[in-house]
């Protein structure tokens, strides 16, 4: 079987995801004032075209076929589910002090700059665009104090780790599904050994995926506003809070994929007349 296209735009949105949003003391309200709930409402419609791109690139099935999965897949996901999974979590896990500092600090200008830099780049649109000025943005900072942040910015948003995670389940979900459809079948942990074992091989794609976006998002903010940013991702609050809506949309995410495949496998497999 072949091995299953990236789907890209999982990797952008997985990063503005982490720490881009204002706080308050319940959680509801503060997705209300962020950007958040922005950038979650366009996450499904990414997601289907994504898939939808990278199964007619692979070549593996007729284009129908894959606007059909990428339906599904659109239909599998709910940005309210995603949302609710999101106020559930903040709600838990993080005090109201931690919650009324992050306000705090997104209600600055350079909070403010922040979120609307990070709106900005979960544009469906964005994404050409990313590809197309990677190459001119990683020679117009290349040895600058803004590309040496991106190492720090990383490690305080998990933006790689939790792209490459968020991939590998998307993959084997659909994989498997593949599978079925596919005379030269494999089971289960079969498909889960392979798609694991190109864990390094994302990570280092991902990662400069992940390094292209953080140069066009950020592009307009400064060296000393990157750094104010990173001290509050870096902070307590800002940890904890970047830390829990990373995993909350990871969870949304993966969960319905179990689901997403077996949808697939029905609708891929041969009718049992048809069987040869």
């Amino acid at each position: 079987m072949k091995r299953f296209p990236l789907i890209k735009p999982l990797l952008v949105t997985a990063m503005l995801f982490t720490g881009t949003a204002q706080a308050a003391t319940d959680a509801r309200q503060a997705l209300a004032a962020s950007p958040v709930d922005d950038i979650v409402a366009r996450y499904p419609a990414m997601m289907s075209q994504g898939i939808r791109d990278g199964l007619k690139r692979s070549g593996q099935l007729p284009p129908m076929v894959a606007d059909t999965i990428g339906n599904v897949v659109s239909n599998s996901f709910s940005a309210a589910d995603i949302e609710q999974q999101i106020i559930t979590d903040l709600q838990n896990q993080l005090t109201d002090g931690q919650l009324e500092a992050v306000q705090g600090w997104y209600e600055t200008p350079v909070g403010r700059k922040i979120s609307a830099a990070e709106i900005a780049a979960s544009e469906p649109s964005a994404w050409q665009q990313i590809q197309a000025r990677a190459p001119g943005l990683n020679s117009k900072y290349k040895g600058t104090r803004k590309a040496e942040m991106f190492d720090r910015f990383d490690r305080a948003s998990r933006a790689t780790e939790s792209a490459v995670d968020t991939t590998i389940a998307v993959q084997l979900g659909l994989a498997t599904a593949m599978a079925a459809f596919s005379s030269d079948s494999e089971n289960y942990d079969q498909l889960r050994q392979r798609i694991e074992g190109q864990r390094s091989m994302l990570t280092g794609v991902v990662g400069q995926q992940v390094y292209d976006s953080y140069l066009y998002t950020y592009e307009n903010i400064g060296a000393q506003e990157m750094d104010l940013y990173l001290g509050f991702l870096e902070s307590p609050a800002g940890a904890a809070f970047s830390k829990v809506v990373t995993n909350s949309i990871q969870q949304a995410i993966t969960d319905p994929i179990e689901s997403v495949g077996r949808q697939l496998a029905q609708f891929l497999s041969p009718a049992p007349g048809n069987s040869q």
